[in-house]
C-alpha cells in the first residue's frame, strides 16, 4: 500500500484512458485532498515524516491542473495550482530536513508551471540554491531520491513527457540528477534545473496535442494477448487497475 487516495487516482487514470480529462482533473483533486488529509495509516500530515507521503497529494494536485488545462478548463487549473503553492510551503512547518525544504520548493515551482502561473524560472532557481545550500546535511542524495516525496515530485514530468515519445520514457531518473553524487547538493538540484529547461515547454505541448497520457505502470511489449482498438498496438500499460495501451494510452482489448 502507499496512499490512501480513497481510489480516486485509480478513477482519475480510468478518465484520462476515457479522454475525459475534466473528470480526471476532478478524481485527481479529490485524490490529492484525500491523501493531505490522511496520507497513510500511523501518518499524519502535518508531522515529521522522513519518507514524505504527503508528497503523492501533492502530485495528485499537480496533476489535476494538467488535466483542467488539456480539457480547457484553464480557472480550476489555476485554483489547483494556487492552492498547491499554499500547501507546499505550509508543509516545510512538518518536514524537518532542509533538503525536503528543498523539494517542497522543487513542487512549488511544479504548481506554478502546470497551472500557468507566473514565476516559474524565478521558482525553479530558488529551488536549486535550496538545493544547494542543503548539501552538506545530505548524507545519501540517492537514497533521499527514492523517497516517496522526490518520486511524487519527478512522478508528473515524467508521465507528461510520455505523450509527446509515443509512451516510452522520455525522461528517466538518472536524467533528472546529477552525475556526482559525491556532491549531493548539486546532484540533487539538477532536478529543478531540468524542470526549469524542459518542463514549460512540454506541458504546452499537451495541451496543444489535447492529449495526456496515463503513468507508466507494468508494461509488455509485441504481446499475443492484447490489441488496441485505437491504434492497433499489442504494447499493453497496466496502471492503477486499468488496462490501457502504452501507446496511445486508450483502453486495450484482451483477445483470445
Amino acid at each position: 500500500m502507499r496512499t490512501q487516495d480513497a481510489g480516486h487516482q485509480a478513477a482519475a487514470v480510468a478518465a484520462i484512458a476515457d479522454r475525459d480529462y475534466r473528470r480526471a482533473g476532478d478524481e485527481y483533486t479529490r485524490a490529492g485532498w484525500r491523501v493531505l488529509s490522511d496520507p497513510r495509516e500511523g501518518i499524519e500530515p502535518f508531522g515529521a515524516d522522513e519518507k514524505g507521503w504527503v508528497g503523492d497529494g501533492l502530485q495528485y494536485l499537480a496533476t489535476s491542473a494538467v488535466c483542467y488545462r488539456v480539457a480547457g478548463n484553464d480557472t480550476r487549473a489555476t485554483r489547483r495550482g494556487v492552492e498547491g503553492v499554499a500547501v507546499a510551503k505550509d508543509l516545510t512547518n512538518g518536514l524537518e530536513h532542509p533538503v525536503q525544504h528543498a523539494c517542497l520548493d522543487e513542487f512549488v515551482a511544479d504548481f506554478r508551471t502546470v497551472a500557468g502561473l507566473d514565476g516559474v524560472e524565478a521558482a525553479y532557481r530558488e529551488a536549486e540554491s535550496a538545493y544547494k545550500d542543503a548539501g552538506s546535511a545530505i548524507d545519501n542524495p540517492q537514497a533521499w531520491g527514492t523517497t516517496p516525496l522526490f518520486e511524487s515530485a519527478a512522478t508528473l514530468i515524467q508521465q507528461v513527457a510520455r505523450g509527446p515519445a509515443n509512451g516510452e520514457i522520455a525522461l528517466p531518473w538518472e536524467d533528472l540528477h546529477g552525475t556526482d553524487p559525491g556532491d549531493p547538493g548539486r546532484f540533487l538540484a539538477q532536478r529543478a534545473v531540468v524542470k526549469r529547461q524542459r518542463f514549460p515547454s512540454l506541458i504546452q505541448q499537451v495541451i496543444n496535442d489535447g492529449f495526456l497520457a496515463t503513468p507508466r505502470g507494468t508494461t509488455e511489449y509485441d504481446t499475443d494477448h492484447h490489441r488496441c482498438p485505437h491504434c492497433g498496438s499489442t504494447d499493453v500499460n497496466w496502471v492503477a487497475e486499468s488496462v490501457v495501451c502504452l501507446r496511445c494510452s486508450r483502453p486495450t482489448d484482451e483477445t483470445s
